[in-house]
């Protein structure tokens, strides 16, 4: 059997690895050239994925993985076609689908009877349905559920960690029509291996979820979640702040009830994932008031932090260099994808500020393409906020710092007998 992945970023060619490696042909597709060859080399295009450059090695000695530009072509040598190419979202999480309805009209030029069309990327409700459906019949003149055969199926997996992920969650499938959701849960129970889970109610497997609306609102339910967690974590970690509690400690001692759940409080929500898809959520929910709530909160804590440090800063941070600790969005992973440091160098410079940035993936070249002055360790601030908890920055020293009165920890990764004699606020320690 031959399947097509339309899409070798961080998700697609993990998975294009993975079907290939369950002896099936795989043929990838991207429209960057430079991933096709790379690909077709055996070279994997972006770092940080674990086990995957192994696993792409394998795949391409015994010739079981193809790279292409060419979508139609590709598809009209497939039974199953898998997409995962990005809805790209404005400043405001606002979705553009032009990059997957290109590959949508692309795919429909190559598609032939019988084949199945799964999508993979994170959409708004109803959107296999009344976009994709809808684009793939009139293009082809066939029919869903008797011609071709289209469901979605999300992406449930944390970059770094992708192989391990797709045995230890559910593929949760969906089909516009009955005859969909059967061809989509044959194949990717052909295709994926599972964990035993003796926590689930039911043997941990591909879950039919009997329409493809259930599916793409089990990813958005399963995101709208972590970021109202977050939110609450965030609200409880402020209120601790404000009566001398540290959080950490509370937050360990709730979760140790098995109805408690409560995640980290942290000074920003960033990535493609956490921060966008409530939007898609409320984009079909506009009146639901608690995931709206939540993207406040979240949205507030690079204000908040930085209001904080200039009320702790003797002089306020008029006219003093504040350095930001960390780029990307969350540690050891080279993306900005609304990363909290946007929003810190705007808070900053709207007090008179002069924030420098720091981050051990990033160069300066790269810091500066992004719009920011880049700060090296070692070099002279007045204070320093910690954005991202990268491992590095667990050993940071005074000496990394010099002259900083302060630092804010907004991910409480400092080690402050290093820093001394430069005071630290760790959020929600209600301390300093």
């Amino acid at each position: 059997m031959t399947t097509c992945v339309i899409g070798l970023g961080k998700i697609g060619l993990p998975l294009a690895v993975q079907i290939a490696g369950k002896d099936e042909q795989v043929i990838g597709v991207d429209i960057n050239e430079d991933v096709v060859s790379l690909v077709n080399q055996g070279e994997v295009p972006f770092p940080g994925e674990r086990n995957l450059r192994e696993f792409l090695a394998k795949v391409k000695e015994e010739g079981s993985l193809l790279a292409t530009s060419n979508t139609a072509e590709a598809v009209s040598q497939s039974e199953t076609v898998i997409v995962v190419v990005p809805v790209i979202v404005d400043a405001n999480a606002n979705p553009n689908f032009s990059s997957i309805d290109a590959a949508t009209l692309d795919l429909s030029k190559g598609i032939r009877p019988g084949t199945l069309v799964s999508y993979e990327t994170t959409l708004p409700i109803g959107t296999t349905r009344n976009r994709f459906t809808q684009m793939i019949q009139k293009e082809t003149g066939m029919k869903c559920g008797e011609d071709i055969y289209i469901a979605y199926s999300p992406e449930r997996v944390f970059s770094g960690r992708i192989f391990d992920d797709l045995r230890q969650y559910p593929k949760l499938v969906g089909g516009v029509d009955a005859n969909s959701s059967k061809k989509a849960v044959n194949f990717y129970s052909r295709v994926l291996d599972f964990n035993e889970r003796t926590d689930l109610d039911r043997p941990n497997g591909v879950w039919d979820l009997g329409s493809a609306e259930a599916a793409e609102m089990a990813k958005l339910v399963e995101t709208t979640y972590r970021n109202v967690n977050i939110a609450l974590a965030n609200e409880f970690a402020l209120h601790a702040e404000s009566i001398g509690i540290d959080i950490v400690p509370v937050i360990e001692a709730s979760n140790s009830q098995p109805f408690s759940h409560v995640h980290q409080p942290g000074i920003a929500v960033g990535g493609h994932c956490i921060p966008v898809y409530p939007k898609f959520y409320l984009s079909t929910h506009n009146d639901a008031f608690i995931p709206a709530a939540a993207i406040a909160v979240n949205e507030s804590m690079p204000r908040k932090a930085v209001i904080t440090l200039d009320q702790a800063l003797a002089d306020g941070i008029e006219g003093r260099k504040v350095a930001i600790l960390g780029a990307a969005y969350r540690g050891n992973v080279k993306e900005t994808a609304f990363s909290g440091v946007f929003a810190l160098v705007e808070e900053i410079e709207k007090l008179g500020g002069i924030p420098v940035v720091h981050d051990p993936l990033y160069s300066a070249k790269e810091l500066n393409e992004l719009g920011f002055a880049r700060f090296e360790l070692g070099d002279s601030c007045d204070a320093a906020i910690l954005q991202a908890d990268h491992d590095m920055y667990g050993t940071l020293s005074s000496a990394d710092l010099l002259g900083a009165e302060l630092v804010f920890d907004g991910r409480r990764v400092l080690d402050e007998e290093q820093l001394n004699p430069i005071s630290v606020i760790r959020l929600g320690s209600g301390t300093q």
